[in-house]
């Protein structure tokens, strides 16, 4: 097997999974079925093509940069009439940085790492109004699972926040796994597994997911340093 690494970091995400009528939420981190849709817009899919072997990839994603929510309102018309829609209450996570992951098939992999490379249709992070400020692909990982390639991947957040935790010379983060049994631990279930992107019938399954945590190195640490250590020879 072999795992494509990818770098979600924008100004505004958004990842909903049970977002219903005027009130869009966001999940805390990129949702399978948004990573999914990203990908299949890289490989220049339509909506309605089939998703079959994009959905039996197994995702992870760690949170390198948590982000904080922001709130907006959403006001729009209808083109053929002009009448007013309802106010619509969304949700974006602000300054949020993840890496996800899919693991598959070596030749897949391959195929979709080009894709993210080079996209034909442009990728963004859960909503269209919402790019991407830095490149999506990082590389790919062989010969590794999902945990290992997201628990060696380097700490991906800005450097603005690498600074503020400094004095930690590693940092532990969270990280969504897909599971199927809770032999690793307890499993949670969120519907984000996509089964169809077409406008017309949209149909997402649920999926489990483990949470568990990593520690990566901190390139913004402290070098360790004692004062006195001058006067050791004193």
């Amino acid at each position: 097997m072999s795992v494509l690494l990818m770098q979600l970091a924008g100004p505004l995400q958004s990842w909903g999974a049970s977002s219903r009528f005027a009130r869009r939420s966001t999940e805390p981190a990129p949702t399978k079925s948004g990573v999914i849709g990203l990908l299949a817009a890289a490989l220049g899919r339509e909506r309605s093509d089939d998703l079959d072997d994009l959905a039996a990839l197994r995702f992870g994603v760690r949170v390198d940069q948590r982000g904080t929510i922001l709130r907006d309102f959403h006001t729009a018309h209808r083109f053929d009439t002009g009448e007013a829609l309802p106010v619509s209450e969304r949700f974006y996570l602000a300054d949020a940085v993840f890496v996800a992951a899919v693991e598959g098939e070596e030749e897949l992999i391959n195929r979709l790492h080009r894709a993210v490379r080079d996209p034909i249709f442009l990728p963004y992070l859960g909503r269209r109004s919402c790019p991407p400020s830095r490149p999506v692909d990082l590389t790919v990982q062989h010969e590794r699972t999902l945990h290992q390639a997201l628990e060696r991947e380097r700490w991906r957040a800005s450097r603005w926040h690498q600074r503020r935790r400094r004095d930690e010379s590693r940092i532990d983060l969270e990280v969504f796994l897909e599971a199927t049994t809770e032999a690793d631990g307890p499993v949670d279930s969120l519907r984000d597994q996509p089964i169809s992107f077409d406008p017309l019938h949209r149909r997402y399954a649920l999926r489990g997911v483990r949470r568990t945590r990593v520690k990566v190195p901190n390139p913004a640490a402290r070098p360790a340093h004692d004062p006195i250590s001058v006067l050791g020879g004193m």
